[in-house]
C-alpha cells in the first residue's frame, strides 16, 4: 500500500519568520488521521527566513533527524554542543532524559529543513548530538544511510531506534530499489526535489508517499531528483 499525500494536502502555518507544512500532525495542526507512521511522529517541511530560527527549548525521550535542504542550520544546546550544517548534510539529536536547544539560520539566504521525529526504543537515556557532512555524490543512483540504529549501518549518524533515515539523487530517467526487511516495516519517501513515481504512484517534490506491506519499492525520477526516505518499525 501506497499513499500519496500532496504537499497542498498537507497541514502547516506561516509564523512570517518560519513557513512550516506538516506531514503529522503537529503544534496547531491535528489530523487523527495522520497522528504518525509507525514510529515516525514528525515530518516537517520548514523554511527559515534569514537571522531568524528556533529559540532555545526543551525536548526529551524523541530521536531528532534534520535535514538540510538548502543553507544551512546552526545548533547550540545545554550540554556545550555548537555546530553548523550545510545543504546535503545532516545533524541529529537523541533527546533522551532531556535537552535544551536552538537552532538559527544565520546565512545570507532562506535555510530549507526536513525536521524528523523518531520515537526511540527505549526512554530516559543520556542526551547527545552530533552532525556529519554527506557528499550527495556518494547517494547518486542507490539510497544510503544518513541516519540509522539498525546494524551494518556503521557509516551513518547513529539513531536510538530500530529505524534508518535514507537518501538518494537520481538524474532524469533513473532508478533506485528499496528493500524493507519485512512487510511489517513502514516506509515515508519524499523527495525534496523532482519528480518521481514510486512503484507507480506519482509524485511531486515535496509530496509525501506512506508506505506500508510493501516488500520493495522501485523509485524512478521523471526529472532530476533528491530523495528522502524514513524505514520504521510499525
Amino acid at each position: 500500500m501506497i499513499e500519496h499525500r500532496s504537499l497542498s494536502s498537507l497541514g502547516g502555518a506561516n509564523h512570517g519568520w518560519l513557513d512550516a507544512k506538516h506531514h503529522f500532525s503537529f503544534a496547531e495542526y491535528h489530523d487523527p488521521a495522520r497522528l504518525h507512521w509507525g514510529a515516525l511522529r514528525v515530518w516537517n517541511d520548514d523554511t527559515i527566513q534569514p537571522g531568524t530560527g528556533f529559540a532555545p527549548h526543551g525536548h526529551a525521550d524523541m530521536e531528532i533527524i534534520t535535514y538540510v535542504r538548502e543553507g544551512a542550520i546552526t545548533h547550540q544546546d545545554n550540554l556545550g554542543n555548537k555546530g553548523r550544517t550545510e545543504a546535503g548534510d545532516v545533524q541529529v539529536m537523541s533527546a533522551g532524559s532531556g535537552i535544551r536547544h536552538a537552532e538559527y539560520n544565520y546565512e545570507p539566504g532562506v535555510t530549507r529543513i526536513f525536521q524528523i521525529w523518531i520515537f526511540p526504543d527505549s526512554k530516559g537515556q543520556l542526551p547527545s548530538w552530533g552532525t556529519k557532512p554527506f557528499p550527495k555524490g556518494e547517494r547518486s543512483g542507490q539510497f544510503v544511510a544518513l541516519a540509522s540504529g539498525l546494524d551494518g549501518d556503521d557509516d551513518a549518524l547513529p539513531i536510538r531506534t530500530s529505524a534508518r533515515v535514507l537518501g538518494a539523487t537520481l538524474k532524469a530517467g533513473e532508478t533506485a530499489e528499496y528493500r524493507f526487511a519485512d512487510k511489517e516495516r513502514y516506509g515515508y519517501l519524499v523527495p525534496a526535489k523532482g519528480k518521481i513515481e514510486v512503484n507507480g504512484v506519482a509524485l511531486d517534490a515535496r509530496d509525501g508517499a506512506a508506505i506500508q506491506g510493501e516488500d520493495t519499492i522501485r523509485v524512478t525520477a521523471s526529472e532530476d531528483a533528491e530523495l528522502i526516505l524514513v524505514d520504521v518499525a510499525a
